[in-house]
């Protein structure tokens, strides 16, 4: 099966993990231990799967790196599926089956509903993607289109007034979308204003810095390469600890939609 960070053999020291796992309500899990998945479609690759409804999450995140000749030309999606991928690094070819992309660091596509998503790395480098589906929630009169852009290309939002942190929204305010996609980024010292306690579900892939995070009102010590599951009403909030980057990660959240009974 193997490890995404390709140790082998044994560790110096006991066998210890920051992982914390509370089903349908939050997880931590962290770089380390992290193991990869035959995933049909995918070829040349090394996936993990993160979140899932076996964590008790209603979307499916996957982290996964291609290498050259990395590629899915099955597609991916489903019938009634909709997906978002962001490149962390390097360059991804993307296609809707008509239309090809090429999606540089900091870029993204989303793809609506029942259109399949096809991958190809786009160099000879490693290129690494952050993805994510979800089953769409159609709203009568509204319907979601595809989106690409980049993070770069996008001024960001002072969150809550705060001048040392940042919001980047990937998709447009429109009730087409059941869902966004963000980037939130603290600079060391900078937090939440409060702590936060909402029907929103998140999955969140650090991409840079160290930050203690409250999830169920327990603080655990975060950093880059970390991944974690936020369910509704999960309280949760960050501080950003360490000296010469900023806390940030790329995160979902579901959104303008009616909760159903």
């Amino acid at each position: 099966m193997g490890y995404k960070n390709n140790q082998t053999g044994y560790l110096d020291g006991l066998l210890s993990s920051r992982a914390v796992i509370k089903k349908n309500n939050y997880a931590l899990i962290p770089h380390d231990g992290l193991v990869n998945n035959v995933i049909p479609g995918f070829e040349n690759c090394d996936c993990s799967i993160l979140g899932s409804k076996q964590l008790g999450a209603n979307f499916v995140d996957y982290i996964i790196t291609l290498h050259k000749d990395g590629k899915n030309e099955r597609g991916f999606g489903g019938e009634g599926i909709e997906t978002i991928v962001y490149v962390i690094d390097g360059v991804l070819k993307v296609s809707d089956g008509n239309e090809t992309h090429e999606v540089k660091k900091g870029g993204y596509v989303y793809l609506p509903a029942s259109t399949l998503m096809y991958l190809e790395n786009g160099q000879d480098a490693d290129t690494e993607i952050f993805l994510y589906k979800k089953r769409y929630q159609p709203l009568e009169g509204y319907e979601a289109h595809k989106v690409v852009g980049n993070v770069n290309d996008i001024e960001p939002i002072e969150y809550e007034g705060m001048k040392d942190v940042l919001l980047w929204d990937f998709l447009p305010k429109d009730l087409g979308f059941d869902m966004n996609f963000h980037i939130l980024s603290f600079e060391p010292g900078a937090s939440h204003g409060y702590i936060e306690t909402h029907y929103q579900e998140h999955g969140a892939y650090l991409l840079s810095g160290q930050g203690m995070y409250n999830l169920d009102n327990e603080w655990m010590p975060v950093e880059k390469g970390d991944y974690i599951f936020m369910s509704s009403y999960v309280q949760q909030a960050a501080y950003a600890v360490g000296r010469d980057e900023p806390l940030m990660y790329v995160y979902s959240k579901d959104c303008n939609r009616d909760p159903e009974i």
